[in-house]
């Protein structure tokens, strides 16, 4: 019988399921970029240069060669800008224009966020459901086998399915007496 195991190890030292997920998780990926819109992928793009170093380094040579030119320093050139005002509103437009892009790469990076806290809140569910079950399950075959376990109230509590809706409950009323 030819078949393999979730726990052989596939390329890379990788185990197929985790293979696959990975997978799953880079074609999730890539679907979500393709889908987002043209607006969304400019704003990501210049968030990802406004962040890099050439954008330090094309800045530093251009307000640098302006401070330089109108300041006169560089006397072949008349200053413009003795002021510097032009310059400052310049930056001022900048960086109210950056600060956007940033907010709103932001905002779609918090929505990925969320969906994944999602995908976590959902995952350690089922697992604690499962484990529950599978505590259940032990206890039942300890029983069956005659085998003597200590039934104490901890493994009573433990095979208990946990409600979520009263732990967000409990999580929110706390928070409301810490804020008051």
């Amino acid at each position: 019988m030819d078949f393999e195991s979730p726990t052989t190890a596939a390329a890379g030292g990788l185990t197929p399921a985790l293979a696959r997920n990975i997978e799953a998780i880079m074609r999730r990926r890539r679907d979500a970029k393709d889908a987002a819109g043209a607006q969304e992928r400019a704003a990501a793009a210049i968030s990802r240069f406004a962040g890099s170093m050439a954008f330090v380094y094309i800045h530093l040579a251009a307000y640098g060669s302006w401070i330089l030119a109108n300041t006169g320093l560089v006397p072949a050139l008349p200053a413009w800008d003795p002021s510097l005002v032009i310059l400052a509103m310049a930056a001022s437009v900048e960086a109210i224009f950056l600060s956007t892009f940033v907010l709103i790469n932001q905002n779609r990076m918090a929505a990925e966020d969320d969906l994944r806290a999602d995908l976590d809140l959902q995952v350690s569910l089922l697992n604690e459901h499962e484990t529950t079950r599978l505590i259940a399950m032990v206890e039942a075959i300890a029983r069956k086998l005659e085998v003597s376990t200590d039934a104490d109230d901890e493994v009573k509590e433990l095979k208990q399915d946990v409600a979520p809706e009263a732990v967000l409950d409990r999580l929110e009323a706390s928070d409301a007496r810490e804020e008051e």
